[in-house]
């Protein structure tokens, strides 16, 4: 731990990757292994070991938050937010907790509307957001009051 309060959360890692496999039980050490993990940017590692810890002890709530954010890391927001939400809703004091679920929760957000395509944009067919073309005819060959147009 003195070396993961030292900013060497790599050298921790190593340290207590060898304590965590001589003490497989021991969940101090998995969670001290998952934050060095975590620190060093090892995310996925991180998740790993968090979600041993969720799994052996639902009612966790840093280990929930531990996952949640590394999910969040490794490119992982929906799933992230159910574990961040958890971690919020077993401690609603920790306001860290809930920042980390409203920022996973506006990432979704943007994901989501960078998906919805852009209403003020042409269509691929060439039409506009209402439906007509660039000469003001609907697809369909109808003029905007409704008459037909020659297509000559």
């Amino acid at each position: 731990m003195e070396l993961l309060g030292r900013g060497s959360p790599a050298a921790a890692a190593q340290v207590l990757q060898r304590a965590s496999t001589a003490e497989p039980a021991s969940r101090s050490v998995r969670e001290a292994l998952a934050r060095a993990q975590f620190d060093a940017g090892r995310y996925a590692e991180a998740a790993d070991n968090f979600r041993m810890i969720v799994e052996a002890s639902p009612s966790d709530d840093y280990a929930h938050f531990g996952l949640g954010l590394a999910l969040a890391r490794t490119g992982h927001p929906a799933a992230a937010a159910e574990y961040l939400a958890l971690a919020a809703a077993m401690r609603p004091d920790a306001a860290h907790y809930t920042d980390a679920l409203r920022s996973v929760r506006a990432t979704l957000r943007a994901q989501d509307d960078a998906r919805q395509p852009d209403p003020v944009q042409a269509a691929p067919d060439g039409t506009g957001p209402d439906g007509t073309g660039p000469d003001g005819t609907a697809q369909d060959g109808t003029a905007p009051d409704g008459t037909a147009q020659d297509s000559a």
